[in-house]
């Protein structure tokens, strides 16, 4: 089962996908758009090419569990791309994890300059190793 993480960003959408044995997270990448329409064809059009079952989808919460505007235009992001693939798509609690992309990435030696390129790919896929790492627990 092929498994798409996403890190939603106005700019910058980190994605990653899982091995198909939904073990492991990989295949980090990132699509750059500001359009929100084009964004969302982007978004399906990759889902469909990959053959993607499954989206866990980053809900940036705040950190006291609240809901903000960011986390609610995730919230809409998820109801259109349910609409738009028929796939479920799972809320995932992504706080703290752009922070824990920045640390990755500057522990592997990658100047603060050179973090905006990638922060998401990471970001996404640290969302989605655990998802598969709550999923195999349950």
């Amino acid at each position: 089962m092929r498994i798409l993480g996403i890190d939603y960003g106005d700019a910058r959408t980190g994605l990653s996908i899982s091995d198909p044995s939904g073990f492991l997270a990989g295949s980090p990448s990132v699509i750059h758009e500001w359009n929100y329409a084009k964004l969302l064809d982007k978004l399906v059009a990759f889902i469909q090419e990959n053959k993607i079952e499954e989206i866990v989808l980053g809900h940036p919460k705040n950190m006291d569990g609240t809901v903000g505007p960011r986390a609610e235009k995730c919230e809409t992001l998820a109801k259109e791309l349910e609409e738009r693939t028929g796939l479920h798509v799972v809320l995932w609690d992504e706080r703290r994890t752009t922070v824990a992309a920045h640390e990755i990435l500057h522990r592997s030696g990658k100047k603060e300059k050179k973090h905006r390129q990638s922060v998401d790919a990471v970001a996404a896929t640290l969302i989605l190793q655990g998802y598969l790492d709550f999923k195999r627990r349950q």
